[in-house]
C-alpha cells in the first residue's frame, strides 16, 4: 500500500496542534502531529502502544511522571495506559506509530 501525503487530510485539533493520519491497516497506524511553539499535548493515556519519533522541533515530554527534553531524531516509547503529554518548546512535527490502530482517529473514514 502506498499513502501519499497529498491524499491525506490535516485535522486542526486547536491550540496550535494539527493531526494527519497517514497510513493505517492491520494493527498499525502512523500519524503526523504538528505543533506550534508553546502548544500543549495534554496529559492523557490510552490502551495503545505508541512510538513517537521527533521529525523536527523541541519538546518537553512527560511520560509516567518523568519529564525530559527531546529534539529531532529522538524517539519515545509509551506503554499502554501510561500517562503522557508534551509541551512544544520549538515548533515541530512528530511521527506517532500506534498499535493497535486508534479507531477514534479514524472516525467516519
Amino acid at each position: 500500500m502506498f499513502i501519499y501525503k497529498s491524499a491525506t487530510t490535516q485535522e486542526d485539533l486547536g491550540n496550535g496542534v494539527t493531526r494527519r493520519v497517514m497510513a493505517h491497516g492491520g494493527r498499525m497506524m502512523a500519524v503526523e502531529v504538528t505543533f506550534e511553539k508553546d502548544a500543549v499535548g495534554p496529559l492523557h493515556h490510552h490502551p495503545h502502544e505508541q512510538l513517537t519519533y521527533v521529525l523536527a522541533g523541541r519538546f518537553a515530554f512527560t511520560i509516567d511522571g518523568v519529564t525530559q527534553e527531546v529534539g529531532a531524531g529522538d524517539t519515545l516509547y509509551k506503554a499502554p495506559n501510561v500517562v503522557h503529554g508534551c509541551v512544544c518548546l520549538e515548533a515541530g512535527t512528530l511521527l506517532d506509530t500506534f498499535t493497535p490502530q486508534r479507531e477514534d482517529f479514524l472516525g467516519s473514514r
